[in-house]
């Protein structure tokens, strides 16, 4: 860790074949800092979890000393001084940006400095493969090991698999079961990897090894969990394995604890295997299947298991035995959400992993989709269930704005709507954009605001898990909306595009098919002529729509290399410009209090600018890639807008820059500690104050520069 300053948001909760090591890398986890380059402090803007933590880790010899995986936001530990997580995966660049899926983890039993994880977020040949890491001051740094194999993180099953493990009696012995090229082995701490050819199970083709867990009081014996095809036991640290006559053949987690019993979750329930007998000890009357598993380290009759998935109305998603699973009593549950914005239902909901803590006697630790939770005894009728999220931010980030006036700043993100910010950027906000009783959507794709009247806003999502998407209206700044009175069924809208001065006239791009155009709010709508059908959505990031900052009736549109323009409302668009180069990682965007001046990033093929409404355009010549770019507040004196650039700049390298005169000259303002690699997916920058730069993420949120 470099001699640094560190800035720390206080997060105000209230509301109203043979491979060998290669040489060590330093990927160093970092905390909110100052840039020592640019003066630019980067952080997280405080929204609370909102992510899936599938695995939580606590070693058995030191106290408070607990590690969480998630499927794309990296790697955390705990701190528990503060009771905050320390973001451990924070280094990778964009172009390693796949590391941030979280595979798998695995502590040293032995040693409590020595920690492993698998990182990768997807298996497709296009992400690139993945590899493990090891630490050996506790995710300070990390060393490289050369093995890489195609990881799934964010893949089927995430949540129930445990493929990293150490050897309780011998720290050099590690085996790691891949999806799709089986299990295997090193033999002196990652050094050196070889495939485990003796395993010759048939696992399902996407899941592959799911688990490897040691009998920690017999040396040698280990299990290997082959999805699909059951478990598989070694008794000689691997060399050779047989399949458990009977075992459950789709198995969520298991765990073997200190009397030698196996205890496994599945699609069927639980089961319990014990001198060589498999047993179904499942919760009787059990709504779901099981997945998270947990015995107690010091009493192994004790217990816990939890519904794979969310049960609609079920509070009692928790199953405990204080018999070896001869009788269940279901759990009452009390909740002390320490994010105010919180459901209850979030509790549990897809539950990966439970944990008693090995040195806490009835302290229980929980992960499930959208964050961590802890309770410091189980053993109560109703224990109270606290949930701690500061330091871990893992939504996923659709749309930012941060208009002139109110707000600092709107967020549109999956899984969790958006949020009006209306508290700041260093507190947890208080509600959803629907708020307790208003309209929530499950992903807001698009936010836009009208320039002549910031507060007359529009913004577009909907629900995938149902199949429904429309829109809504806020005339005060985004704190209450209205639903469109109308929408079209079966339509996904992506991208909104407000007129400059009628707030009720606005563009949508939908998946897909044909644009639309409303001039009434949303009550009724008409098909925009001259414009190709929309992207597939929802999963797209491009910004292709913008409407003139000065002319209402005036709207641009970029699309294969071809630049639209309307000059009617957005009734009919027609090509004005077919000089742009092919590019659909692209961004368009308009310049505040100018008339005709449009901005085209085009990632690899440059920035442009056109100052005649597209007619013609610009290559911005220092620029090299343009990932992502944003105008904000110009700075006192000057009436220039402050232009923020995510990508390459010639003599300068790849980062984060600000431009302070149309591009002309450039000053990085990133930070070599948190490049920001999460595949940033949306820019935007402050109207109210200058030097403020928003990137949204793929996985850790939402970060914020400032001078």
């Amino acid at each position: 860790m470099s001699d640094r300053k560190f800035c720390i948001p206080l997060v105000n909760a209230g509301c109203i074949g043979m491979m060998v090591l290669t040489t060590a890398i330093a990927i160093t986890p970092v905390k909110p800092s100052c840039s020592a380059t640019s003066g630019y402090q980067w952080q997280n803007v405080a929204i609370g979890g909102g992510g899936y933590v599938t695995g939580i880790y606590l070693h058995p010899l030191q106290q408070n000393l607990v590690y969480i995986r998630t499927d794309i936001g990296g790697f955390y530990r705990w701190n528990p001084a503060n009771k905050t997580w320390i973001p451990l995966t924070e280094r990778f660049p964009l172009a390693q940006s796949n590391y941030y899926g979280g595979e798998a983890l695995a502590l040293d039993p032995q040693n409590p400095n020595v920690v492993y994880i698998a990182a990768g977020k997807y298996t497709g040949s296009w992400a690139g493969l993945g590899t493990i890491f090891k630490s050996t001051n506790q995710g300070k740094t990390w060393t490289k090991l050369n093995i890489d194999l195609p990881m799934g993180g964010n893949e089927n099953q995430r949540w129930a698999s445990e493929r990293l493990a150490v050897s309780p009696f011998n720290s050099n012995i590690i085996f790691f079961g891949s999806r799709t090229n089986g299990l295997w082995k090193s033999s002196d701490g990652g050094g050196k990897w070889q495939k485990v050819t003796s395993l010759t199970a048939k696992p399902q083709a996407d899941i592959g090894i799911a688990a490897i867990v040691f009998d920690k009081k017999a040396s040698g014996i280990v299990y290997a969990n082959t999805y699909g095809d059951g478990i598989y036991q070694s008794t000689d640290n691997g060399l050779t394995w047989r399949k458990i006559a009977g075992s459950p053949s789709h198995v969520n987690r298991m765990t073997v604890v200190s009397n030698g019993i196996v205890y496994a979750t599945h699609k069927a329930g639980v089961s319990k295997y014990k001198n060589g007998v498999w047993t179904n000890i499942t919760p009787p009357n059990a709504q779901a299947s099981f997945g998270a598993i947990a015995v107690n380290p010091s009493n192994p009759n004790q217990i816990l298991v939890v519904y794979d998935q969310y049960q609609k109305n079920n509070s009692y998603p928790i199953f405990q035995s204080t018999n070896g699973g001869s009788s269940w009593q279901a759990k009452k549950r009390t909740l002390n959400s320490q994010v105010p914005w919180w459901p209850d239902w979030y509790f549990a909901s897809a539950t990966a992993d439970i944990e008693f803590d090995p040195k806490t006697p009835g302290r229980v630790w929980l992960t499930d989709w959208y964050g961590t939770w802890q309770t410091d005894n189980i053993n109560v009728e109703s224990p109270i269930w606290s949930n701690y999220e500061q330091g871990h931010e893992e939504v996923v980030s659709f749309a930012l704005v941060a208009p002139p006036s109110g707000s600092v700043l709107l967020s549109g993100l999956a899984d969790v709507d958006g949020f009006h910010h209306h508290k700041g950027l260093k507190a947890y906000p208080c509600t959803q954009f629907g708020g307790n009783n208003g309209l929530r959507f499950q992903d807001t794709y698009s936010i836009d605001y009208s320039e002549t009247n910031p507060l007359r806003m529009v913004r577009l999502g909907g629900n995938r898990w149902n199949n429904t998407y429309t829109g809504a209206t806020s005339t005060d700044g985004g704190k209450t909306w209205n639903k469109f009175s109308s929408f079209p069924s079966n339509t996904i809208p992506l991208r909104v595009a407000i007129s400059a001065n009628s707030p009720s006239l606005f563009v949508v791009i939908n998946s897909q098919s044909q644009p639309l155009r409303t001039t009434n709010g949303g009550a009724s709508w008409t098909k925009v002529s001259g414009l190709p059908n929309g992207p597939q959505g929802p999963w797209y990031w491009g910004q292709p729509i913008a409407a003139d900052k000065v002319n209402g009736n005036v709207f641009y549109y970029y699309s294969s290399g071809k630049l639209y323009r309307s000059n009617n409302g957005g009734a009919s668009f027609s090509v004005v410009n077919s000089s742009l180069a092919y590019e659909n990682w692209s961004t368009l965007k308009t310049v505040p209090g100018v008339s005709g001046e449009v901005w085209v990033s085009l990632n690899w093929n440059g920035l442009h600018r056109s100052t005649n409404g597209g007619q013609t355009f610009t290559k911005i010549p220092q620029v090299e890639r343009a990932y992502l770019f944003a105008f904000g507040k110009p700075q006192t004196g000057s009436t220039i807008p402050a232009l923020y650039l995510y990508g390459k700049i010639t003599g300068l390298g790849e980062g984060v820059f600000r431009s302070l005169d149309n591009a002309k000259t450039w000053t990085s303002i990133g930070d070599s500690q948190i490049p920001i690699g999460n595949n940033p997916n949306v820019m935007e920058a402050s109207r109210q104050q200058f030097g403020l730069v928003f990137i949204g993420t793929n996985g850790r949120g939402i970060y914020y520069g400032s001078p």
